[in-house]
């Protein structure tokens, strides 16, 4: 959601420039400055920044710049001036108190100065407005190359998940004779060959088996997988379903780990958590 947008625009002596910034934020902050002479336009620009931007933190800044013969300002009444500024001399003579500073006090009085409404022709407002919208379509175009970027680096961490599956899907066969065998191995140095029953024993390793099974994770996990991929290519803004489905991803990543009772296994876990930090990182970047 990070992103940024530029424009300007010269027109009959006067420069329209526009800057548009934001940051990641779950929901849209919009943060407008422009002139006083166009805050009755405020509400449109808002609305149309809410319908194309959806979230982030948003700074959006409007500044025009005129020439000098078009410059409006402020104007000071000298005669209201001189007369606060006398009354002022005089209070402090009487009271012997400090004299500074009377000058900035006396500027300070209500009607001293006065501010130029800056006048605003329907032209200028269609100038700034297509200026708007030109910095509003640069700043959705850097989101877009940004989420390019973001796109490929997703696809990776999903391909590296499915990667370390892969692996997981081949070794995981490989636990149960190494159960037996253990097992095996502890009933005969404890009670010996001959002591221990062997249906007891299959009945105990259906037992283990069941605990170790992985194969209801393995085929959530696949789908996950599958679906965060098509999700990923949809046109639409699926920032938060996809951080819903790396969710679900985690939930069964966990629970392969808790099932796993080999330390390749785990070493692969780890891997796969390793990866869905990273794409949960970058989630916070996508719409």
């Amino acid at each position: 959601m990070t992103g940024f947008g530029l424009a300007s625009t010269d027109h009959e002596n006067v420069k329209f420039a526009v800057e548009i910034k934001s940051l990641n934020s779950k929901f849209l902050e919009l943060n407008l400055k422009l002139p006083r002479a166009y805050s009755d336009k405020e509400l449109l620009l808002r609305n149309t920044c809410s319908k194309d931007i959806e979230r982030g933190k948003v700074n959006v800044s409007i500044n025009i710049e005129r020439s000098d013969d078009n410059q409006k300002g402020a104007t000071i009444n000298t005669v209201l001036l001189t007369r606060y500024y006398k009354q002022l001399e005089e209070i402090n003579a009487s009271l012997g108190a400090n004299s500074a500073n009377l000058l900035q006090t006396a500027l300070n009085f209500p009607e001293v100065i006065t501010y130029t409404e800056e006048e605003v022709g329907e032209n200028d407002w269609e100038v700034l407005h297509q200026t708007f919208l030109k910095a509003l379509a640069n700043f959705n175009q850097f989101r877009e190359d940004e989420g390019s970027v973001l796109r490929t680096d997703l696809e990776l961490r999903i391909q590296n998940i499915l990667d370390f599956f892969a692996q997981i899907d081949k070794l995981a066969p490989l636990r149960v004779p190494q159960v037996k065998a253990r097992l095996t191995q502890f009933l005969e140095e404890t009670v010996g060959k001959v002591n221990y029953d062997q249906n007891r024993l299959e009945q105990e390793l259906i037992y283990y088996i069941d605990k170790l099974d992985i194969t209801e994770e393995k085929t959530r996990l696949k789908s996950h997988c599958d679906y965060f991929m098509a999700t990923l290519k949809s046109k639409d803004a699926n920032g938060k379903k996809l951080g819903f489905i790396s969710q679900e991803i985690g939930r069964e990543i966990n629970t392969m780990g808790a099932k796993a009772n080999d330390a390749h296994i785990q070493q692969l876990v780890v891997g796969m958590k390793e990866e869905l930090e990273k794409i949960k990182e970058q989630l916070l970047n996508v719409l």
